[in-house]
């Protein structure tokens, strides 16, 4: 009796358990895997610039840190003017034919590193590369919004994200090995061959427009307000983050490591670890909450990077920046688009996202002053000071509330 007893609310709780889970809307459907495995073989293509383009800058074009700044954030440039633009393409033409043009293109400028004998040139071709990377990823994120069911965005955004993760941490190891057992044109083509594994996959997805009754109004603003204040502070927390990937590439030597692949790898498991085990945790915490613990970890993480300039310094710096970064994406994207009708998704995520283009462009370039007057650890400790700031937006505005001001345009 006693034994039935007991039986008995362990078998509700496991009743109840099961009901929960069955409640809950779907979220990996075939057409998001599809999604996910496109950004994984155009970021992973990323990737494997990310080591090549410093070292081919500072090796046989014989330049400094100030034109690895320039070089590595030049993309970034185009990518900022045509993020918004492309948000409204992706709401009236559908998000697919931004990841196939955007995935196209990518590939093309990188063919223009094969023929890049000076800075100038390949800054140019990196100016194109932008352009692809504004195509793709606002196409690809907001394809990930719309397939998600709204009360798993913040866990559909860390799946996604996973894509990007993988990406950069896997295609430095492959940069890298390819540069040292064939040379740097191994490399171009291994990020050729990946973009175009993007663009097939990215083929296979239908149209995904909004549905008719949907469809913005002709005069549809470019510059979307809602995605302002998100913007500001995507800009300041990933400001230090693309000045560690860009200079760790070349910091790495100054300590007396023998390449980045290891660090960048590192970094890259934590955020994929975090996203993929912990994929809900933004959701739990809330997305004001998660964004203020990430900011925090990715100052301390910078600020102990730049002045414990060790190894051991390195590494320890770098679990705490990969932990700051694996919760902020999802935690800044749900609250970006939270009461965002489908119709101005593109816009949204075009005007926020335009705020990472100016992070990777400004960040490096301003860093790469910084490099040259101060040396490479002082770049990470500028990175910290402007994560620092953003925390202090954060805490100031209605982002740190979790209020959600009307996203109108």
């Amino acid at each position: 009796m006693i034994g039935s007893v007991r039986v008995r609310p362990e078998r509700e709780r496991v009743s109840a358990r099961r009901a929960r889970a069955e409640a809950r809307p779907t979220l990996l459907t075939p057409m998001f895997l599809t999604v996910a495995a496109a950004e994984l073989a155009y970021f992973t293509a990323d990737g494997v610039l990310l080591p090549a383009l410093p070292r081919y800058v500072t090796g046989p074009l014989g330049s400094g840190n100030v034109a690895v700044g320039l070089v590595m954030g030049a993309f970034s440039l185009s990518a900022f003017f045509l993020r918004p633009w492309a948000g409204g393409i992706a709401d009236r033409r559908g998000r697919r034919i931004l990841m196939v043009t955007g995935g196209s293109v990518f590939a093309l400028s990188v063919v223009g590193y094969l023929i890049a004998s000076s800075v100038v040139v390949l800054a140019a071709m990196r100016l194109l590369t932008g352009v692809g990377e504004a195509l793709f990823f606002v196409g690809a994120l907001a394809a990930n919004i719309d397939l998600a069911p709204p009360e798993r965005r913040g866990e559909a955004m860390s799946f996604a994200s996973l894509s990007l993760y993988i990406g950069i941490g896997a295609g430095p190891f492959i940069g890298e090995a390819l540069i040292t057992h064939i040379g740097f044109d191994a490399a171009w083509f291994a990020s050729i061959g990946l973009a175009a594994v993007a663009v097939a996959l990215a083929l296979r997805l239908p149209a995904m427009r909004p549905a008719a009754e949907e469809v913005a109004p002709s005069g549809h603003r470019l510059v979307h307000r809602g995605g302002l204040l998100p913007g500001v502070i995507l800009l300041a927390a990933v400001w230090g983050m693309a000045g560690f990937l860009t200079f760790v590439p070349l910091y790495v030597f100054d300590i007396g490591m023998s390449g980045a692949g290891l660090i960048l790898g590192l970094f890259s498991a934590i955020v994929v670890l975090i996203r993929g085990f912990g994929a809900r945790i933004p959701d739990r915490l809330g997305p004001a909450r998660s964004t203020r613990i990430s900011l925090s970890l990715t100052t301390v993480g910078l600020t102990i990077i730049g002045l414990w300039r060790t190894p051991t310094g390195l590494v320890v710096g770098t679990v705490l920046l990969g932990v700051g970064v694996a919760l902020f994406t999802p935690a800044l994207f749900a609250l970006a688009m939270a009461g965002v009708p489908a119709n101005e998704r593109g816009a949204v995520m075009g005007t926020t996202s335009a705020f990472l283009d100016l992070a990777f462009g400004l960040g490096p370039a301003t860093l790469g002053f910084v490099a040259a007057a101060v040396g490479r650890g002082g770049t990470f400790l500028a990175g910290a000071g402007v994560a620092a700031a953003g925390l202090v937006v954060v805490h100031v505005t209605r982002l740190g509330r979790g209020a959600a001001e009307p996203q109108g345009r």
